[in-house]
């Protein structure tokens, strides 16, 4: 090697400017800043729900909605008193909108009962929590529900009130129908601020909600319908599915002219359809009628009939001492509906009420009738008596109500007319009747012993004698005689009640079961 190769020295340089080795942390750093800043705005808010118990529970378990996971469990923790474990979750950014108030959140888990069966893809997938969305301002503290709500907030439809006497056994989720179609369900119940009735909380989906106005009405279809009144005995048998959980139907009469809903309407619920006919009829007059003996088998309610249709209803029956007679009495208040009654309506209630004091002056009188022999049970049936020109009132000077007269009817008269036949047989002196009878015999057999001796004038003696005994058993003037007339009135009386009540069963076979086919609602 040349030596002044060897003694040459290096040139040491200075670089302008930074160094290239420092682009690589730098790089570094803005990515990882990067990665942070996406990583922080990607993570969403952490909020906390509160449940009773954590059941189906743990870490990572899913936040969904509409299936959709928007969230994940990140901690569970015990309340401060113990006595309910809190979640906190880590929610993602697009979940933003759904934090706040009203916003609801459950556990979704396999359920079946016999209203359906819901969460089954839990069996596979694992417990998750559904969350329902509200439209208040901004919340991260949370109280979860123990069951899913009856209906979420994207629902369209409905919301209605119900009124009722009672709860019956209606539930929730119980379905209502109309026409047969179920259209809604019911979503709650409680009780109202007087406690005097239940409010039952109900919802009609979209399009059905239009079906719902003003002069709707809605009735109880639970159950099975049996009744036995003074119509007779009646079964009506719903659908399986309210006759197992309840049910709840309704009808929109055509309406008149369009009236708006306010945004969540009352309506009455009434526990069967025939009462919605029965209120139907606005105008009620009312009488009072007194039946003579028992009136077991009239019930509050029993219908009141004119001609068979039916125009009113019994409203009530109750014992008063009569203090003139010292006697016990029974009045029967019956309501006449006018609107029932044929003729052009509307008419003026007192023109009707004028009308019908005017058929009692003529012969209008009020009757018991059996209705069905398999249940005992009467109405009352309002019949003309044109011969019964001066009844006999019973309501006295202190009475408010117009007084229908009463007749004996049906199986009253022929139990009466039998009474009466026995009591005239017992009263016949039977013993006498058969010496005279036995005399005469005895008489008719010694004239016939005379003919045969040949000894006229004895036998036309004789035949005096007889014939004068005959007179005296059949003389009309006689107190047998007489009661045997008697007895034979009271057999033709009852002879007629026997035919017109042949002449109900033939006209009317299935009235010894049903009751009065023939009954008019």
């Amino acid at each position: 090697m040349p030596e002044h190769t060897m003694n040459a020295q290096p040139v040491i340089r200075k670089q302008r400017g930074p160094s290239m080795i420092w682009l690589i942390p730098l790089v570094t750093l803005i990515a990882g800043g990067l990665l942070v800043s996406k990583y922080l705005a990607e993570r969403g808010p952490e909020i906390t729900i509160t449940f009773k118990t954590a059941d189906g529970i743990e870490k990572k378990t899913p936040i969904k909605y509409k299936d959709v996971q928007i969230g994940t469990v990140k901690k569970i923790r015990f309340s401060e008193d113990f006595n309910h474990v809190v979640l906190t979750a880590r929610m993602a950014a697009s979940a933003e909108p759904f934090l706040r108030e009203g916003t609801r959140f459950w556990v979704v888990r396999p359920h079946l009962s016999l209203h359906g069966a819901s969460g089954l893809n839990t069996l596979l997938s694992g417990t998750y929590i559904e969350v329902d969305p509200g439209e208040g301002g901004e919340q991260y503290e949370f109280t979860g529900l123990e069951e899913a709500p009856s209906l979420t907030s994207d629902a369209n439809g409905l919301r209605i009130t119900l009124q009722a006497d009672k709860l019956g056994s209606l539930d929730i989720g119980a379905p209502v129908y109309y026409k047969g179609m179920p259209v809604g369900k019911i979503l709650d119940y409680e009780l109202d601020a007087q406690q005097n009735s239940v409010l039952i909380h109900a919802f009609i989906r979209k399009p059905y909600d239009e079906l719902v106005h003003a002069g709707s009405h809605f009735w109880n279809i639970s159950g099975i319908d049996a009744s036995v009144d003074g119509s007779g005995f009646r079964l009506h048998s719903p659908s399986l599915l309210t006759m197992i959980f309840g049910g709840i139907a309704f009808d929109s009469p055509p309406r008149d002219k369009a009236e708006a809903l306010p945004q969540q309407p009352t309506f009455r619920l009434y526990a069967r359809y025939d009462d919605i006919l029965r209120d139907a009829y606005r105008q009620k007059l009312h009488f009072v009628t007194f039946f003579e003996g028992s009136i077991h088998g009239l019930d509050v309610g029993a219908p009141v009939e004119f001609q068979g249709l039916r125009i009113g209803q019994v409203t009530g029956i109750r014992l008063e001492f009569d203090h003139q007679q010292h006697s016990y009495r029974i009045p029967v208040m019956l309501e006449i509906e006018p609107e029932r009654m044929p003729g052009p309506q509307p008419r003026n209630p007192q023109q009707i009420r004028r009308t019908l004091l005017a058929m009692i002056a003529q012969g209008l009188r009020a009757q018991l009738q059996t209705s069905s022999l398999l249940t005992g049970k009467l109405y009352v049936g309002l019949t003309m008596h044109p011969d019964d020109k001066s009844p006999r009132l019973l309501a006295g000077a202190d009475n408010t109500l117009p007084e229908i007269p009463s007749v004996p009817g049906g199986l009253d008269q022929m139990q009466a007319s039998l009474q009466n036949i026995l009591s005239k047989l017992e009263k016949l002196d039977t013993r006498k009747m058969g010496d005279d009878l036995k005399t005469s015999l005895h008489a008719f057999r010694r004239v016939a012993e005379k003919l045969d001796m040949g000894k006229p004038d004895e036998v036309l003696l004789q035949a005096r004698q007889t014939l004068k005994s005959l007179e005296r058993v059949l003389d009309p003037a006689s107190p047998t005689q007489y009661r045997i007339d008697q007895m034979s009135r009271d057999l033709s009386e009852m002879a007629r009640a026997i035919r017109a009540f042949v002449d109900m069963l033939e006209r009317h076979p299935n009235a010894l079961i049903f009751g009065n086919s023939q009954a008019g609602e």
